[in-house]
């Protein structure tokens, strides 16, 4: 069961080992300018992997885990799927629904691991697979595996290392499950905290805070939704920034330097090094620079 990309390097390694019955995935969305229904990522490998595919509205009502009894699965896998699991269903399969967590469990419990690790500016996260209860990410442990964040990872590029990592660690998971070599053990209660999903207006730059916390948020917040804010009274992505030295009002251009724009942050300033203009494709700085009059001193932001 899973929906992203990230969820296909997992349905691949698993499909390499064992039988897989078949995929669970979100139904079709409408996407990009013609508004066309689309399949997601998962269900595109499902189909070349020649594996019967479901696209339930919901689980709930029995009907599905009707479906999973007859199809007896050992174990149910699930990666991001995006839909809650009753107890009818976390009880179908054999060996229980197994889920593969983009974090080291308890940290980081919730729809948006990889991003709050890095607004939190944690120096390591990892990949946990657990046995599902009917709480939020709170089911035992079976596997844990840590992984450095770099200075430079974005939630994407952060996001497709864990990806391949989880997906090997969740073949060995299986094979311990099967062999009843994985004792479960039970989440700490200390040390937990929460991942909400990120709301788009979470990632608009406010330029009052530190310059370091909007660096990190520009890394986080890519690739989706974006870090945004407004220049020369245009809405503005920004998705490569640094921060640099500098004092000054906080909010307002401070210089236009060669590769980029500087604005002036309450610490420091955030050079916004890669920018796409609301309808535009993405480019540097100062090619942004160079398209519009952009004066030092004048306000960023609403």
């Amino acid at each position: 069961m899973g929906t992203p990309h990230a969820a296909v390097g997992s349905l691949r390694a698993v499909a390499a080992s064992f039988d897989v019955v078949a995929v669970y995935t979100r139904a079709d969305k409408p996407r990009g300018r013609g508004r066309q229904l689309s399949p997601s990522p998962l269900k595109q490998a499902a189909a070349d992997l020649d594996v019967p595919i479901v696209q339930p509205k919901t689980l709930r009502g029995g009907t599905e885990a009707d479906r999973l009894r007859r199809l007896d699965p050992d174990a149910v896998v699930v990666v991001a799927y995006g839909m809650i699991l009753p107890p009818d269903v976390l009880a179908a399969p054999r060996l229980g629904c197994v889920n593969l967590h983009f974090s080291l469990l308890p940290r980081w419990r919730g729809a948006a691991p990889v991003e709050r690790a890095i607004l939190a500016d944690d120096a390591e996260t990892g990949v946990t697979t657990m046995l599902m209860d009917e709480g939020l990410d709170t089911g035992p442990i079976l596997m844990q595996e840590a992984m450095p964040i770099a200075d430079d990872d974005s939630t994407g590029t952060l996001t497709e290392r864990l990806a391949a990592r989880g997906a090997g660690l969740l073949v060995q998971t299986l094979d311990g499950l099967d062999a009843a070599s994985i004792t479960p053990v039970p989440q700490p209660a200390h040390g937990v905290t929460t991942a909400p999903k990120v709301e788009p207006a979470e990632a608009e730059l406010d330029f009052t805070k530190a310059g370091a916390d909007l660096a990190r948020a520009v890394r986080a917040f890519d690739p989706s939704p974006g870090a945004y804010t407004w220049i020369a009274g245009t809405r503005v992505k920004v998705w490569r920034a640094r921060v640099v030295d500098g004092d000054g009002a906080a909010g307002a251009v401070a210089a236009t330097a060669a590769d980029g724009i500087d604005v002036q942050t309450a610490r420091g300033r955030l050079r916004l090094e890669v920018v796409q203009p609301e309808g535009k494709r993405r480019m540097t700085g100062a090619e942004f620079v160079r398209g519009r009059t952009v004066s030092v001193g004048e306000s960023v932001g609403r």
